[in-house]
């Protein structure tokens, strides 16, 4: 049974040349999601394969597989691989696609569009399933999860295109945790918009926080960059305040992994102090997200904060392994993200234009749905 027609396969092709970087993708000829190990990133590059749903979600929740755009595309393929393997359960298919569902639903409980690529290939299963039975399914499952892997990297690169209106010839941003190629289907969106700036010919560079705990600017936006060309410096998170106060750094370019509709903001942990120094040295601060990341009817308090495992704090990743940094059995509290207030915020970066304050208005103008 043929999965995806021949022109979802031609728009998976046309992309390639955005495609510096390759970090996740579907293998149509072995029916493996395949996708890059950012955990041993930047010493070793190691491509992990599955067909099975469950081995995917321990890569959500391990950070194998990370980044919120990404973290959506990965869970519709997912999704459409647990169709698969539910096509000989009779009767209990859609009980079992359901069941497929939860389970990668409860990977990454703070990044929106992990909700938002679930909902629509789970949809497009049980609309195929009621018009055509199973094989029509499965068709409709990975027909749904290859169009947001193809909606992915188009919307990056536009998000790019836009972005890069905002940034001049000669401009140094700064940047906190990793945004780029590795975050999404292949492309990034807030590294997306330096790349697409550095491939128009502006002379740009880039200052990039360690991002502590698990050190995505330190190990995956080093590594992303070197490959580019796009030079950089690489500084400690508590330097943010400083570099930006002495104007070494103009602008802020961040990612987000959930925006409501009121344009409160989780990202990182640490976007908010770099958010704040940036209020306080009159630097603009940026935030660079696809639609998908947008939840407008939602509010502030809609917004879950993930709270990781001690580990990631007491240690920290060598090229030598895992190295403990501070005494065993150290109390720890380790939540992964924070949320930015829309008063920091200078505007939004979206494929569909920037969005400017008010931004409960503008957010439910341009992305849809009433906020609240």
């Amino acid at each position: 049974m043929g999965v995806v027609g021949g022109g979802v396969l031609r728009e998976i092709e046309a992309l390639e040349p955005y495609l510096r970087v390759k970090p996740l993708y579907f293998d149509f000829d072995s029916m493996e999601f395949v996708w890059l190990d950012t955990r041993l990133i930047p010493f070793r590059e190691e491509y992990r394969r599955s067909s099975d749903y469950r081995r995917i979600a321990r890569a959500i929740v391990d950070m194998e597989i990370r980044g919120a755009p990404a973290i959506g595309v990965s869970a519709g393929y997912a999704l459409a691989l647990a169709a698969l393997e539910a096509s000989g359960a009779g009767g209990e298919f859609m009980d079992r696609v359901s069941e497929a569902r939860r389970v990668l639903e409860s990977t990454r409980p703070t990044a929106y569009n992990l909700f938002w690529a679930l909902a629509r290939v789970y949809r497009a299963v049980e609309e195929g399933f009621e018009a055509g039975g199973v094989d029509r399914a499965v068709r409709a499952g990975f027909e749904e999860a290859a169009r947001i892997y193809v909606e992915d990297v188009r919307g990056n690169v536009e998000i790019g295109r836009i972005g890069s209106s905002l940034i001049e010839d000669g401009d140094t941003i700064l940047t906190h945790c990793n945004t780029g190629a590795l975050a999404t289907a292949g492309f990034g969106t807030a590294l997306g918009v330096i790349r697409y700036a550095w491939m128009e010919g502006k002379s740009v560079s880039v200052v990039t926080t360690e991002t502590r705990p698990v050190l995505q600017g330190a190990r995956l936006n080093v590594w992303e960059l070197r490959k580019e060309g796009i030079p950089f410096k690489l500084i400690v998170d508590s330097a943010a305040g400083l570099v930006l106060a002495r104007g070494i750094a103009r602008k802020v370019i961040v990612g987000a992994d959930r925006i409501v509709g009121t344009g409160h903001t989780a990202n990182k942990i640490g976007t908010l102090q770099v958010a704040l120094a940036a209020k306080n040295a009159g630097k603009p601060f940026y935030v660079a997200a696809p639609i998908s990341t947008f939840q407008p009817a939602a509010g502030p308090g809609d917004i879950v904060i993930e709270e990781r495992g001690g580990d990631e704090v007491r240690t920290v990743f060598s090229e030598s392994g895992v190295v403990r940094i501070t005494l065993e059995g150290v109390d720890v509290y380790n939540p992964s993200f924070d949320v930015t207030p829309p008063d920091l915020i200078s505007s939004f970066i979206t494929e569909r234009g920037i969005i400017e304050p008010p931004y409960m208005e503008n957010i439910r103008r341009v992305v849809g749905g009433a906020p609240g």
